[in-house]
């Protein structure tokens, strides 16, 4: 989702933010912050046209590790290395609590019938 008019504000006072650098004139970095949310969905979904593909959770697990790997020799940060994990998206919060209640009313009235 983001914040609205960030990338704006953010790249209005740091214009050098979206400047193209060639491989072997990468500037040194003190800091690398990532939103893992892109990472992981590229990583967990990588074939979203087929709705029949699978991927087992080691392989995803795997192509995560590889892909911040390629990022951290890229940009080699000197001091931090931050890592942002969103938790569940709003919706499917809503709908795995929805589950859960009816799953647990369910549970309720087959006891009750059975006792």
């Amino acid at each position: 989702m983001g914040v609205p008019k960030f990338y704006r504000w953010i790249s209005e006072r740091y214009p050098c933010l979206s400047e193209v650098v060639k491989e072997h004139q990468i500037p040194e970095f003190d800091n690398l912050y990532l939103d893992m949310n892109g990472i992981i969905h590229q990583c967990s979904h990588p074939n979203d046209e087929d709705v029949h593909f699978r991927i087992s959770e080691e392989k995803i697990f795997a192509d995560i590790f590889h892909y911040l790997e390629v990022l951290f020799r890229i940009i080699k940060p000197r001091k931090v290395f931050f890592m942002a994990v969103d938790g569940v998206a709003p919706r499917a919060k809503m709908n795995q609590q929805r589950g859960r209640r009816f799953r647990w009313v369910q549970s309720r009235f087959t006891a009750d019938i059975i006792s």
